[in-house]
């Protein structure tokens, strides 16, 4: 809260409000770029978020499949064991058979028997045979599925490539968004300030020197005493004038204002700091805020767009002065405008 200055002789330059202009403006414009970091940065970390998750779903999916193509590749293995055992045992019934034949050719007797022998050893290595194509087509089987599993594994690989390339553009267009946002603030915040420099001279023009009615800052400050009675949120009629003057000045600088501009004028209550007995008012800040209400309400009907006035009570809790005195409860009884924005 800018501090009240003692007025200077009329021929003297006073400073000091274009510096706390400037300084105002350059804190305004630093809170509004902390505020975009920090959207910006939540809108990363949700990005992040809902990478994470997913790459989370793509590993287990790729844990599972890798548990089923270990399974597959054992029983494959099982498969081919068997097919060995059973090509070994088809080697040796052909053995055995081919021996009972030379036996039978041989001795020619017992050629009946031998017959039967071999037609039993026949039988047998058919089927034998029948198992070997049954497990060789098992084997086929299995080579089919873990080619699939093959291929779901590098689409799924493919689908995590894309989806970290995604999250880095998503990155890249963001930090873009910050910059973006940052030229945009600057530019409309040095518009505001221009206008604002407008509105506060336009008022030393329509005001003039007044020890009770100063520009301090970036605030425009009249005493309570010119507007309220003690204890009272009515306006007295004595005071309309003195709004008025506020009013044509804000209506001849809120023409020139651009409608992409968010600017509002905010009016602040203040009182002293010493307690409301008696009264409508329970407290200093209802009696603050009513007031500041009050004054918005009259600037409405002056046609000051209500959309761009705003009323706030700050009761006791921003002293100007923090003395104990008269005259410092009187400086801190005030109400203020500031043109800033929304």
């Amino acid at each position: 809260m800018a501090l009240a200055r003692t007025r200077r002789g009329d021929s003297g330059m006073n400073y000091w409000p274009g510096f706390v202009d400037a300084l105002s403006t350059l804190i305004l414009s630093i809170i509004f770029i902390l505020t975009v970091f920090v959207v910006v940065q939540f809108v990363i970390q949700q990005e992040v978020a809902g990478k994470d998750t997913a790459l989370t779903r793509l590993n287990a999916q790729i844990a599972q499949l890798t548990s089923l193509l270990s399974m597959e590749k054992a029983g494959k293995s099982d498969v081919e064991d068997q097919l060995a055992q059973l090509r070994a045992s088809l080697a040796v019934t052909e053995s055995e058979r081919d021996k009972l034949k030379g036996i039978a050719e041989g001795a020619g007797t017992g050629l009946s028997a031998a017959q039967d022998r071999a037609n039993e050893l026949a039988g047998k290595l058919e089927g034998e045979k029948r198992i070997s194509t049954s497990a060789l087509a098992q084997v086929e089987i299995l080579n089919q599925q873990i080619a699939a599993f093959r291929r779901q594994l590098a689409a799924l690989e493919s689908a995590l490539d894309a989806s970290e390339k995604k999250d880095k553009e998503a990155q890249s267009q963001i930090a873009n968004l910050g910059q973006r946002l940052n030229i945009a603030l600057a530019q409309k915040v040095e518009e505001l300030k221009t206008y604002r420099s407008d509105f506060f001279g336009r008022l030393r023009q329509i005001i003039g020197n007044r020890s009770d009615i100063r520009i301090v800052g970036d605030r425009f400050v009249l005493q309570s005493e010119l507007l309220f009675d003690v204890g009272k949120a009515d306006l007295k009629p004595e005071a309309q004038p003195e709004i008025d003057k506020v009013a044509t000045a804000m209506t001849e600088i809120a023409q020139k204002i651009p409608g992409d501009i968010p600017w509002v004028l905010r009016v602040d209550g203040h009182t002293d700091i010493r307690p409301i007995t008696g009264g409508p008012f329970g407290s200093n800040w209802g009696l603050s805020a009513a007031r500041a209400i009050a004054v918005v309400q009259y600037l409405a009907s002056k046609g000051i767009p209500p959309q761009h006035l705003v009323a706030a009570g700050f009761g006791e809790f921003q002293p100007i002065d923090l003395g104990t005195t008269d005259e410092a409860y009187r400086k801190n009884r005030r109400i203020e405008f500031k043109l800033t924005e929304r």
